[in-house]
């Protein structure tokens, strides 16, 4: 009767052993998939994040580098250019210069003297799967004496 005894305490022992049941695993997989869920929603936000400030980013060079330009030319030859897509790589923008010329009193020189300002604005504009954006830049020239 001995042996039987410690036969069943075997089986009793095994039976004893604790283990994870169906519905624990089951628990278990959707609490994970909740947070794979969330983990993959926040990284295509920084992906659509990254694309959009790379495209900021582009459309602050090319609107600094046409500003420049115009810099460089005289007052006289400053005019405005409509809306343009730009050659590639950069076909995916739009730029256009606009020219406001006014004047404003001298009030170094003679008081009869008008001097000629002009504000240039350039705006480059994109669009992706989020809108239209742009960006504009602006500056006021005026004549040299």
């Amino acid at each position: 009767m001995t042996n039987r005894t410690s036969g069943q305490n075997l089986v009793d022992a095994k039976n004893d052993n604790p283990g994870f049941t169906i519905l624990e695993v089951l628990i278990a997989i959707v609490i994970l998939s909740v947070g794979l869920l969330g983990m993959a929603a926040l990284a295509a936000g920084t992906i659509n994040g990254n694309a959009f400030s790379k495209n900021l980013s582009t459309a602050i060079t090319l609107a600094q580098d046409k500003m420049e330009e115009i810099w460089e030319q005289d007052y006289s030859d400053v005019a405005p250019e409509g809306n343009a897509s730009l050659a590639s790589p950069f076909a995916n923008y739009e730029r256009e210069v606009t020219v406001d010329t006014t004047s404003f009193p001298d009030i170094v020189g003679p008081p009869a003297q008008l001097i000629g300002m002009k504000v240039v604005t350039v705006i480059v504009s994109w669009t992706n799967y989020g809108g239209t954006h742009n960006v504009q830049h602006k500056t006021i020239l005026s004549r040299s004496r």
